[in-house]
């Protein structure tokens, strides 16, 4: 039996279709004390990985001279939002040889993308979210009228 058939998995609407080249900046939520705020991280997406609920994406910057990369789910509540900076032209699903490259070497072409309609589709997804939540919504209602 599929998991992914068990458990009710909605992908969040804040998260755009990401792709490996990507540069992008990550939202998530930090709790420190009893505050909560927004930590963005900002790199290239160099791998995404699985799909339904166990599906991640990674993302690697250099900071001070040293590569960091962290690990995203992609139905974690801990992710706000994710903000595509620009999108990157590249063959590979799995770019692991920016590892081995720093400076200019590591640069990745950009692909254009027409903003218009990204943010069109962006828009059409989070309406459909909506309402398949409303949907639901009026579901568990009837449901709870039959039973009373």
């Amino acid at each position: 039996m599929n998991i992914d058939s068990l458990i009710n998995v909605k992908r969040n609407p804040k998260i755009p279709e990401l792709a490996p080249g990507d540069t992008v900046r990550v939202y998530t939520k930090v709790v420190e004390g009893g505050k909560e705020r927004l930590q963005p991280f900002q790199g290239t997406v160099i791998k995404l990985q699985g799909g339904g609920a166990g599906a991640t994406f990674t993302v690697r910057r250099i900071a001070y001279g040293v590569g960091v990369e962290r690990t995203f789910p992609l139905f974690s509540p801990r992710v706000e939002r994710v903000e595509i900076i620009r999108h990157g032209k590249v063959r590979r699903a799995k770019l692991y040889y920016l590892r081995g490259r720093s400076g200019k070497a590591a640069r990745i072409k950009e692909r254009r993308v027409d903003r218009e309609k990204e943010l069109a589709r962006m828009e059409q997804l989070a309406t459909e979210t909506e309402e398949e939540e409303v949907a639901a919504e009026a579901a568990e209602l009837a449901e709870e009228e039959m039973l009373a």
